[in-house]
């Protein structure tokens, strides 16, 4: 039994059901305000170090519905697709887990205002579509419902943009886009490093094989 485990059959009353639909439509909200009436709305719902000093702790919780999609390629399909990942995702654990991976993205993203000056959620909720594509890679869907695709390679395009965004954001978006990690690291961490060693370890002794027979 995991610490996870232990922590779910003590506290395990405390998941919040219907957490990720109430995440959507505060993003849905939110984003349709900004383009609709007072874009300034997402200047008074982030997360960032000087509102939290001046008293402004709603912060903490409004960063969440900070709206993701503005801006994106495929808009508000984007809430689409996390509203239906994270919906099976809490099919599959359980409204503790699901509550507990979002609350570690969440503390993540706490640490991440107080040691860079802010932090974004878009980290959060990239981590649950990694925890999907993790978990069902083969997965088949339909992106716009006509092209066919598997998650894992959904999966490895979004690591991809997040990498980038790691590589040409500042210190401020690097650290959060690490810490809103939380979740996917402790519920996936032991399984992700063991995957890193097996892909090494064939890797070398693939090339230990094609160095021997193949000179």
């Amino acid at each position: 039994m995991n610490w996870i485990d232990k922590l779910e059959r003590r506290w395990g009353n405390l998941g919040i059901p219907y957490l990720i639909n109430g995440l959507m439509v505060g993003q849905l909200v939110v984003g349709l305000i900004a383009l609709l009436f007072n874009w300034q709305i997402l200047f008074a719902v982030s997360l960032n170090i000087w509102g939290l000093l001046s008293g402004q702790v709603w912060r903490l919780v409004t960063f969440l519905f900070e709206p993701i999609w503005i801006g994106s390629v495929l808009g508000v399909l984007n809430l689409v697709f996390y509203f239906w990942i994270g919906n099976v995702l809490t099919r599959y654990w359980g409204d503790f887990r699901m509550t507990l991976f979002i609350a570690l993205g969440v503390l993540g993203a706490w640490v991440s205002c107080f040691v860079a000056g802010g932090a974004s959620p878009s980290g959060i909720y990239i981590s649950l579509l990694f925890a999907y594509a993790w978990m069902w890679p083969n997965q088949g869907v339909l992106l716009w419902g006509l092209v066919p695709f598997k998650m894992k390679y959904l999966g490895w395009y979004e690591l991809i943009l997040w990498a980038w965004q790691f590589i040409t954001g500042d210190m401020g978006t690097r650290v959060s886009l690490i810490l809103c990690q939380a979740g996917f690291l402790a519920f996936f961490g032991r399984e992700l490093l063991d995957w890193c060693k097996e892909t090494v370890t064939s890797y070398k002794r693939r090339k230990d094989w094609n160095d021997r027979y193949h000179r």
